[in-house]
């Protein structure tokens, strides 16, 4: 047996091969050490962001302004979202509307010329990276929200085309695979369209049918009071997979199942009409799983590819002298399998996890006929026994003009208390 001298090795020599294979993999690996940079660059671009100088308050109606002007551009309508339905749980309807307005702006001119949103359907961009819309539920109660703030201003037309927009979010125009199937939305466009004088019937069939476990009052143009009531904590956002590919949704728990108006000596049920944890999970009913499976199937495919062709590159180009046919190929493959590790790197399935994170569970509404004039309610939040839950009763104050237009109560689990309207 020969004997192995530091700084030569004989191909001949059992285990030559492989160490010299490894030494050849070091030297290639320090090349692409000074060219990954230059690699990853050309796939995934350069970018920038920008954060607030300072740290965040806890206050979302300190924060979220802050963070929509000063934080990430692709972050703007997500925080608008955030911030508009803080505002609205506090009464503060005029800081409400601007925000949406701004959001649903950009939404409706995402589908176009917007570049992030561009590139984060290539293979080299993260979802994170695009301008945030949110999934189809959260785009959805961004259009609810902005009806009812138009209703609240006398608008019944905008906020019908609001409300009809909601449901629009949730189904599928192009295929016609599934409809939206919100039930406020399209029992809200219904009673709209009866006080514009207009039929309701399809939008309140629509709603009959998609409602569980609760019943529809029939349309009443002479109603002048609404109360929009939301309790209980929306669906979280969780990535799976072995890239993080797969967008998946938690449900939270919630001890509100339930609520109850009390005014002017009578007592209202309110049960939920609307899911949210059930709208972000189902398209038209149908479960659905959020998967980037083409990001993930090209990283899986370029990762795996990668690590072969390194260590076959390795074996081969230590089996033959520097010239040999063998050693040639053994470095086009180290060289091949390197290149395809750095575009595996650069490729970046994630699926997109932030989320409209203040979103309730549960929508619902009760309707009246009031004499104009100043009125108190009181909305309950009930537990699964129809107990109240400690802590979350709500005294709302509000004046129904004479002659209109309609006073609309929004009312959260989460509202300050008490509160003029």
């Amino acid at each position: 047996m020969k004997a192995l001298t530091p700084g030569r090795q004989d191909a001949k020599t059992p285990g030559a091969a492989a160490f010299a294979g490894l030494a050849l993999w070091r030297r290639c690996a320090l090349t692409v050490k000074a060219t990954a940079l230059a690699v990853v660059l050309v796939f995934v671009g350069c970018a920038t962001t920008s954060t607030p100088s300072t740290a965040l308050t806890g206050d979302i109606l300190v924060d979220g302004p802050r963070m929509a002007a000063e934080g990430p551009a692709r972050d703007r309508v997500l925080w608008q979202y955030r911030t508009a339905a803080a505002a609205m749980r506090q009464g503060k309807f005029a800081e409400a509307r601007p925000l949406l307005d701004d959001a649903l702006l950009t939404l409706q001119g995402i589908y176009g010329p917007d570049a992030e949103a561009r590139k984060s359907r290539g293979l080299f961009q993260r979802e994170s990276r695009k301008t945030f819309i949110g999934e189809p539920y959260e785009r959805s109660m961004a259009y609810f929200y902005r009806g009812v703030l138009y209703w609240r201003d006398g608008e019944l037309d905008n906020a019908r085309a609001c409300f009809r927009s909601a449901q629009f979010e949730d189904s599928d125009t192009a295929d016609k695979t599934y409809a939206g199937d919100w039930v406020l939305p399209d029992y809200l466009e219904a009673l709209a369209t009866a006080k514009l004088g207009g039929d309701g019937t399809d939008a309140l069939q629509r709603a009959q049918a998609n409602v569980r476990n609760a019943s529809l009052p029939p349309l009443n143009p002479a109603v002048n009071t609404l109360f929009i009531v939301e309790f209980g904590p929306g669906p979280v956002k969780y990535a799976t997979g072995n890239y993080g590919e797969q967008l998946r949704f938690r449900t939270r728990p919630s001890s509100v199942k339930s609520a109850r108006l009390s005014l002017n000596n009578l007592s209202i049920p309110i049960a939920p009409v609307d899911d949210v944890n059930f709208q972000a999970t189902t398209r038209g009913g149908r479960v659905m799983d959020h998967i980037l499976a083409n990001q993930a199937v090209f990283k899986s495919a370029t990762d795996s590819f990668g690590d072969a062709a390194i260590v076959s590159g390795a074996v081969l180009a230590g089996t033959g002298n520097r010239h040999s046919t063998a050693n040639s190929v053994g470095l086009g493959l180290l060289a091949a399998g390197l290149v395809s590790k750095i575009v595996s790197s650069a490729a970046s399935p994630e699926a997109d996890v932030r989320m409209w994170d203040n979103l309730p569970q549960w929508l619902s509404f009760a309707q009246l006929t009031l004499p104009p004039g100043a009125h108190t309610a009181t909305i309950q939040f009930l537990d699964a026994a129809g107990k109240p839950v400690e802590k979350l009763t709500k005294t709302v104050s509000f004046t129904v003009p004479a002659g209109g237009p309609d006073q609309v109560i929004f009312v959260s689990d989460t509202s300050t208390t008490p509160q003029t309207q």
